[in-house]
């Protein structure tokens, strides 16, 4: 029987290996942090690094920084001159982050943001050719309103964790379990909302790819 972890580890040993920094900060990550799985990972960093070498933004937004490893991926792939703005609600990461940001080639293509979203976003004073949100799950629908008007028309907005383990698929949610409710309240309003087009990747816990299209 093939298992969904023969078919990872076939996918990892065939695409780009993701790089001494980010391995260490993997192997760090589950050494010293007690949710070392939120991190990106190598599939999907491979896979943020690839989405910034097409989409080409110069200006990137990603909610919810953590360990850094998926905003160290998608410098990676950024053109020159580009700029990522990553904003992360917990300022005790800072001693984890800051040593893998000093160390990135990437790194003047970074900047971190302390603090709530809704209160830095009106202070950069930027647009943005494509989002990345993967931080508080039950706030998921609030960054959606919250960004879009900051998303350039052609931009994309990427959305991970929106198939949450497979609980999005169960019809009766505990009353308590606020973060699945997050996630499935947002996959409807993706769902519903008639000036994106959408797509969800079963990639590790789900990946949705969001398009606001060009004003025609």
């Amino acid at each position: 029987m093939i298992t969904p972890d023969a078919v990872e580890a076939y996918m990892l040993e065939h695409i780009d290996e993701e790089g001494a920094l980010l391995a260490a900060l993997n192997r760090d990550a589950h050494v010293k942090l007690l949710r070392p799985r939120m991190l990106a990972g190598h599939l999907q960093g491979r896979l943020l690094k690839m989405y910034c070498r097409m989409i080409r933004p110069q200006r990137v937004l990603e909610i919810g920084t953590y360990t850094a490893y998926a905003t160290l991926c998608m410098a990676e792939g950024l053109p020159d001159g580009a700029l990522i703005h990553t904003v992360e609600a917990n300022d005790e990461m800072e001693p984890f982050i800051r040593p893998y940001l000093a160390q990135s080639p990437h790194r003047e293509k970074i900047r971190v943001h302390w603090g709530d979203v809704a209160d830095v976003l009106p202070t950069l004073g930027e647009m943005f050719d494509m989002v990345y949100i993967d931080a508080d799950k039950r706030a998921y629908c609030a960054y959606y309103e919250l960004i879009f008007p900051y998303v350039c028309p052609g931009g994309f907005i990427l959305a991970d964790n929106t198939l949450w383990s497979g609980k999005v698929t169960k019809k009766h949610t505990p009353p308590a379990d606020m973060h699945t409710k997050g996630i499935m309240e947002f996959n409807e309003r993706i769902k519903n909302d008639t000036r994106v087009e959408k797509v969800m990747i079963p990639l590790r816990d789900g990946l949705t790819v969001i398009y606001k299209p060009a004003v025609s």
